[in-house]
């Protein structure tokens, strides 16, 4: 078996004035993201990292799971959002599995080998492995799903970048299929790992089309019961299980009877529903919370911090004066990061540095403490280049006034709205008017208009090979980039980051990348973070993946 070490290829309710301004006037902030869309997580509890907290596994009961949000589809090739990747992890497995130390190992696959140009991979399949419908997985199982991602026809979202550079595949026998990539990728076979490129089965796909993701169907150790919108989804225990990959201490179907994943967006009523015994489980647990429940003797804490691309806010350098890297070096010594984070996080979330999570393979830590801020220099840099403070105090320039167009979306996922306030009062010190403008519909003004200035967003992925979709050129009539970034030297060192098999040379590349990234500011990394889960103490055996995902095969309830 081929043991070679690719990695994996991402918003957003407004804090009370009195925080706003206590931000403001004292310089104190801290947070991070992981649902938008490296290196391994790590987990840690008030207990033990699995939640438990000692004794066997206990078969049977219903475990109770509150989300922050919604999952938009359970189909997931199409899925754009983390939060629906709690969810699909129980549906569907991979062919791979990713483990801690980055090493890739078996799953539904039980061997690979690589071609000697790196531009195709030959693997072989598990035979005794059914989906959930009955239908036998196989090779054309394996050729179905990944095709089916590239089929415009499927509208596939977070799954096209993951699945690159594939183009075809070849099924050699019923339990053997060759892989052809366009180039080679260190990041490919980490990719696959992901639950984004999970195995469909193609029979149930074909027969629901476009409404497969109201009804999946895959070969995990749940199956779908049903889906009440905005309020819960159920699935249940697959008793024919018996494939977990080593990750997983229960290597045959789970111990509990099924998970109801609860949609519970507020905050206060979601961690609420814990402490009542209205649900057992409920993630992202917001900073004031985490806190309080440090010495709750009826709830654990269960963490991991998530990998990849940290929250941070993305220029739009395709709207002046944003194009000028003097303006934008202005913003970023205006900022202060570090007051952010510790007032709205309160020590809980870790404050990001780079365009990469310190777990990801290739973070430069040298990059920590690199910017401060400094309020001399950036109105120096803005005088520089000619805009002049009026007389309310807001720069003006050939009879504009400098403004910066801040967007972010509803509700307010990890108190992001919080930051674009205070961001607005940091740069009123420079001459800077900030317009906030929080919308329920990011797509539209973002993705499709291209209406803003600075927009945040994060990424989870394990393999450093995800900055290429945010920072390499956008090909022509393609989706823009966020940060609308198109610099050949930029993209030739990601070109060589992906294909590079060397560790310490490849590193060495991505560690330029940052660089340029944070001296050029390109973006302002803002906070790393940390996935949070606070549980009833009869909740047992909840495990989290190198992403920081949970994983629930072993996961029981005690009496």
């Amino acid at each position: 078996m081929n043991k070679r070490k690719p990695l994996i290829l991402t918003a957003t309710m407004l804090l009370v004035l009195a925080l706003v301004l206590a931000a403001c006037s004292s310089s104190k902030g801290k947070e991070q993201n992981a649902a938008d869309s490296a290196q391994p997580a790590a987990a840690t509890a008030d207990t033990k990292t699995d939640g438990s907290e000692g004794g066997a596994a206990v078969q049977g009961g219903t475990l109770s799971y509150a989300l922050a949000t919604s999952p938009d589809t359970l189909d997931p090739h199409r899925s754009g959002l983390a939060v629906a990747v709690r969810v699909l992890r129980t549906i569907y497995d991979s062919l791979v599995v990713q483990l801690p130390d980055n090493s890739i190992k078996p799953w539904l696959a039980t061997s690979w080998t690589v071609s000697d140009d790196g531009k195709s991979y030959t693997f072989k399949l598990r035979q005794d492995v059914k989906f959930q419908d009955g239908t036998p997985f196989n090779a054309e199982a394996v050729k179905y799903s990944y095709d089916r991602i590239l089929d415009p026809a499927t509208k596939a979202a977070n799954a096209v970048a993951l699945l690159a550079p594939y183009e075809s595949s070849e099924i050699i026998d019923d339990y053997t299929i060759k892989l052809n990539l366009s180039t080679p990728s260190r990041a490919f076979l980490g990719n696959l790992s992901q639950a984004l490129l999970g195995i469909v089965s193609p029979t149930a796909a074909k027969k629901d089309g476009d409404q497969f993701g109201l009804n999946p169907v895959g070969t995990g150790p749940f199956k779908f019961v049903k889906w009440e919108q905005n309020a819960e989804i159920q699935v249940e225990r697959n008793p024919d299980y018996n494939w977990a990959p080593e990750t997983v201490e229960n290597k045959g179907a789970p111990y509990l009877d099924g998970i109801t994943f609860k949609i519970i967006p507020e905050e206060a009523t979601r961690i609420g529903s814990v402490q009542s015994g209205q649900v057992l489980a409920a993630e992202t647990v917001p900073p004031q919370n985490i806190v309080a429940l440090k010495d709750d003797k009826k709830t654990q804490l269960l963490q991991a911090n998530t990998v990849g691309l940290p929250y941070t806010l993305f220029f739009n350098e395709e709207r002046p004066p944003w194009n000028e890297a003097k303006a934008r070096q202005a913003v970023q010594l205006a900022i202060d990061v570090d007051s952010i984070v510790k007032t709205l996080y309160l020590g809980t979330y870790d404050r990001a540095w780079s365009p990469l999570t310190p777990g990801t393979f290739g973070y430069d830590p040298s990059l920590e403490n690199s910017v401060k801020p400094d309020l001399t220099k950036a109105n120096a840099l803005l005088d520089e280049l000619g805009w002049v403070k009026g007389a309310d105090g807001i720069r003006e320039k050939d009879g504009k006034k400098l403004t910066i167009h801040y967007v972010d979306g509803t509700p307010n996922r990890e108190k992001r709205n919080d930051i674009a306030v205070i961001i607005q009062q940091q740069l009123k010190a420079i001459g800077i008017s900030v317009e906030v403008e929080i919308t329920k519909d990011v797509r539209t003004v973002v993705f499709t208009n291209g209406a803003y200035d600075l927009y945040g967003n994060s990424q989870v992925n394990s393999d450093p090979n995800a900055l290429y979709s945010f920072y390499h050129t956008a090909k022509p009539n393609g989706t823009p980039t966020l940060p609308r970034l198109s610099d050949p030297d930029v993209d030739k060192l990601l070109e060589q980051g992906l294909v590079e098999t060397d560790d310490t040379k490849r590193a060495e590349i991505y560690k330029q990348i940052q660089h340029y990234i944070i001296d050029q500011a390109v973006v302002l990394p803002i906070y790393v973070f940390p996935y949070t889960v606070a549980a009833d103490r009869s909740v047992q055996g909840i495990v989290f993946d190198t992403l920081g995902y949970p994983i629930f095969n072993s996961a029981s309830i005690k009496k």
